[in-house]
């Protein structure tokens, strides 16, 4: 056999021999994603059976791969533990998903829509006022306005008696004016988140259920490049979630 004939056979070799490798790695990862899934599905009715039976079948498909990982089996107190947490959780969402969307008919009701916004992400609920709408402008008082949008809010929170609420003041990225009482943004988003949660109490709402927190120039919204940007960045939320044991 010349040498070119051999060159040209251990090309086929190569290319016969190249799609087996791809082929194993890929019929792993769809074992591996359909043990997911099915793991998925038997945590979502939270039937302990199914857990337990789905576990079980992970772990033999899995073989020797998982071994270190469950060489120790797991009890039934702690499997029941894990799924009670797993209810929990649920039900705490689905509860969270109520809330919100309740408050955005609320807000409807009220003509807040476009003043106001809401998001919904891991069970927690996180409603959102530009600055400009409580506070004058590089200030930390309440504005006539700015408390009527709070009584407005603090009459949809009054009736969540099962959620802790998070007030947390925000500025954008430029530093108090020069000659200003304030020493620095953190002072600012202090006081500003503090004006609220009093104004709050003052209204009638449990101080047991509300904190407050001022972040400054973290987490914006935008780049702080513009006007308009640093604008909405400066704004206060109320961060809710749901607390075991709340109504």
């Amino acid at each position: 056999m010349s040498a070119d004939d051999e060159a040209g056979l251990d090309d086929d070799m190569e290319e016969a021999e190249a799609p087996s490798e791809w082929l194993t790695t890929l019929a792993d990862m769809s074992m591996l994603l359909m043990s997911f899934f099915i793991m998925l599905f038997s945590m979502s009715s939270l039937d302990v059976k199914k857990f337990t039976d789905s576990f079980t079948s992970v772990r033999n498909a899995l073989g020797n791969q998982a071994k270190s990982a469950t060489s120790s089996p797991i009890s039934t107190p702690e499997l029941s533990t894990l799924v009670e947490q797993a209810r929990l959780k649920q039900r705490i969402i689905g509860e969270q998903r109520r809330v919100y969307d309740q408050f955005r008919s609320y807000v409807s009701t009220k003509g807040l829509e476009g003043v106001v916004a809401a998001t919904l992400e891991s069970g927690k609920i996180t409603i959102a006022f530009p600055s400009g709408v409580l506070f004058p402008k590089d200030g930390v008082d309440l504005t006539e306005e700015g408390k009527a949008r709070l009584r407005t809010l603090y009459d949809f929170l009054i009736r969540t008696a099962g959620e802790r609420i998070n007030i947390r003041g925000f500025t954008d990225d430029q530093p108090p004016a020069a000659g200003s009482r304030f020493r620095d943004n953190w002072e600012v988003s202090s006081l500003r988140a503090v004006a609220v949660l009093r104004y709050m109490v003052s209204l009638g709402m449990p101080p047991n259920r509300l904190t407050a927190t001022g972040l400054a120039d973290l987490e914006p919204l935008y780049p702080n490049n513009t006007p308009e940007h640093r604008a909405r960045n400066q704004r206060v939320e109320f961060v809710l979630e749901r607390f075991i044991g709340g109504e």
